[in-house]
Parts: C-alpha cells; structure tokens; sequence
C-alpha cells in the first residue's frame, strides 16, 4: 500500500486538445511554407497518431503515401527543418488562446497543489510546446507547478516505450507504487503501465475507439461538480475525477 505523492500527466490530448486543430494545423502551415502540397485531413491525422513524435509522423507519411520530398534534400534533415517551422506554428496558435484546457484539468491541478501533490509530465511533445500551452492556459508561472517535465527528445525511445516515465520517476525519486499517470491514448497507456504505474485514461475523439485494458479507470473528461464525467471502464462513485477519487484507485 502506498500513498498518492505524484500526479504524472500527458500532454497532447490530455490537457487539451492539442492535436486536431493545433498540431495537425500547424503542420499544415509547414508545409505551405515549404511548397509541398501535402495537406493533412482530419482523418489522415488521427491514423498518423498511430505514429509517436512529430518528426516520426513525417517519415511515417512520406514512406506510406509516397511524399515527394524537394531534390536533393536529405529526408532527415529535411524533416528536421519541416518539424521546426512546424513547432513555430504550433507556439502561434497555442498563444492565440484557441487551444483551451480540458474540463476539470485546472481543477484537478489546483488542487493537487492545495495538497502538497507533486506534478509532472511525460509526454511525446517538445518542452517549449508544452511550455506555451500550460503559460497560455493554466498560468504564466505555472511551468514551475511541474517538478519535471519529461519530453519524448530527453530519452531514448518514445511512448508507447515507457522511457519517458522512468526518467520522470528517477528524477522525482518517487516509485510508481506512488503516482497516477493521466493518459488519453492507447500508446500512452502501454507506456505508463510498462513503467508499473496506475492510469487514468480521459479519452478523445481520436482516441475513443481504441483498446484501454489494464487502466485504472477510463472517463471521457475528468469532470465538474456541475458537468459530470462519464465512467466507459472501471468504476467510480462521483461526478468528477478529485484527489479522493484517485486514492481510492
């Protein structure tokens, strides 16, 4: 038996909504910017999630729908330079305030805080994206909120490996008896329970059809005392996820 000590959040997906009309439009941008006429669709996205890390996402496309890439570019420095105008994009839109946090995220932060609840991130995502969006959304010192902000480029494979949660774990030196992790996707699961550690999963239109076994728990938001969440796996007995729900799990 262990105490609750650390709260372990993903990013992309979980905190908010990131992907669709932030990350796949910023992409979009990058590619103008560069004069391909690859367009990403909505649907075309969420199969390129499938795929973790941006940079990987565009290899994976350029490989499968046969992408010309400009004569005489290297595919890996080529998409190096892709992802970095992509991640300029990105840092536009998330500052334009359009890119709202999920329900019950601030909530649960907050209170967490109040209760001397440790926070971090493990996520795929680039630290200054994660940055942006938590300054932008949550508040402007709230970076300093998380003890550690574990990103995909800081270990050696990324989710659904769980490298990116045992650097989290070694740095807060806590064990994964004593956090839960706060996922949305199927490739974050795998990487937060190879890393023995129990998980939320507030899942997402991109992600609602996937395979959540061996998750704590699977809700569709974490929920407002006047919005309440909705329990899809697993069982709770109150309308929104708090630190005493997470306890009991």
């Amino acid at each position: 038996m262990s105490d609750l000590k650390a709260l372990i959040f993903d990013v992309d997906g979980t905190l908010a909504d990131t992907e669709r009309d932030g990350h796949r439009i910023a992409f979009n941008r990058a590619f103008a910017d560069f004069g391909l006429n690859w367009d990403w669709s909505i649907d075309l996205y969420g199969q390129l999630l499938e795929v973790a890390g941006g940079r990987e996402r565009i290899q994976q496309y350029v490989e499968t729908h046969k992408a010309e890439v400009p004569k005489g570019e290297d595919l890996q420095e080529f998409t190096a330079k892709l992802h970095a105008a992509k991640t300029e994009h990105y840092q536009e839109l998330v500052k334009e305030g359009i890119i709202p946090l999920r329900l019950g995220v601030k909530r649960l932060i907050e209170e967490a805080r109040q209760a001397g609840i440790r926070l971090a991130i493990a996520t795929t995502s680039r630290p200054e994206n994660v940055v942006a969006l938590l300054e932008t959304e949550l508040a402007p010192d709230s970076p300093n909120w998380f003890e550690v902000i574990g990103a995909g480029d800081m270990v050696e494979h990324k989710k659904p490996a769980p490298d990116v949660y045992f650097y989290v774990l070694e740095k807060l030196n806590l064990r994964a008896a004593d956090c839960i992790a706060i996922e949305d996707s199927y490739q974050g699961l795998q990487a937060s329970l190879a890393a023995g550690i129990k998980t939320v999963v507030t899942l997402n239109d991109y992600t609602r059809s996937q395979d959540f076994s061996g998750a704590a728990i699977v809700v569709d938001q974490l929920g407002e005392p006047d919005q309440p969440l909705k329990v899809l796996q697993g069982q709770m007995g109150q309308p929104y996820l708090d630190l005493a729900a997470l306890r009991i799990l």
